[in-house]
């Protein structure tokens, strides 16, 4: 039954199509509840001279991302109305269920001392005095610490710093203030990264990179504001 419906692809299909469509995934589905859903301003079908619901591709999708929804995280529809009309939404439930990438997502490749310390131009009780105070936090396996690979740029900074005579017990304060300003977008992002929703998933974590990419503007600018009253 699915498989015929798929051919229509490309076409407008009828409601029963429609619930043809999805009845694999939403055993329950039914006419009137597809009907409840445009009655409630969800959906907005094409209508026929005759008065006939005829249903695009996007209209599929839509429907299937608002069942999703319901039924994996319990929404109410004026939460999904919402959740439908933010920008960007379209973009984000168009991609594949199982995406789940994002810059904040993607597993980052991790280095051993020897190469973070080359990488850095560095001595390795600096990296450990860095780790003392909180500014790296290698992985150990098997006695072994591995560090993500960008924590060399990490301590590079560091280094530079360091020439100036501000050592690494001095940097506590910004360690302290990047872990806050995390804390803060956690406290925004978490009910959707934890969502068993892929979907939910994904929204989340490009609403984090959104926030993290305003939040580092935002601390620039006072930094830089801060700076201006020295001179």
């Amino acid at each position: 039954m699915a498989t015929a419906t798929r051919e229509t692809s490309g076409r407008r299909l009828t409601i029963g199509a429609v619930r043809d469509r999805l009845a694999d995934e939403f055993p329950d589905i039914s006419i009137s509840k597809i009907r409840y859903l445009e009655g409630r301003g969800l959906l907005a079908p094409r209508r026929t001279q005759s008065g006939y619901r005829l249903y695009s591709d996007d209209d599929v999708e839509r429907l299937r991302t608002i069942l999703r929804l319901q039924r994996d995280e319990f929404l109410p529809l004026k939460v999904i109305r919402e959740e439908l009309a933010a920008p960007g939404a379209k973009r984000r439930h168009q991609r594949k269920r199982e995406a789940d990438g994002g810059m904040l997502a993607a597993a980052e490749p991790e280095i051993d001392l020897r190469t973070l310390c080359e990488r850095a131009a560095v001595e390795p009780s600096f990296v450990r005095e860095l780790e003392e105070y909180g500014l790296l936090e290698p992985r150990r396996e098997d006695g072994e610490a591995l560090y993500p690979e960008r924590d060399a740029e990490v301590v590079a900074a560091c280094a530079r710093l360091a020439r100036f005579g501000i050592e690494p017990r001095n940097l506590r304060s910004i360690r302290n203030g990047a872990s806050s300003a995390a804390g803060l977008l956690e406290q925004i992002v978490a009910p959707a990264l934890r969502s068993q929703n892929p979907e939910r998933r994904l929204a989340g974590l490009e609403d984090l990179e959104t926030l993290a990419a305003a939040s580092q503007e935002l601390s620039q600018l006072l930094f830089w504001r801060a700076l201006r009253s020295l001179v």
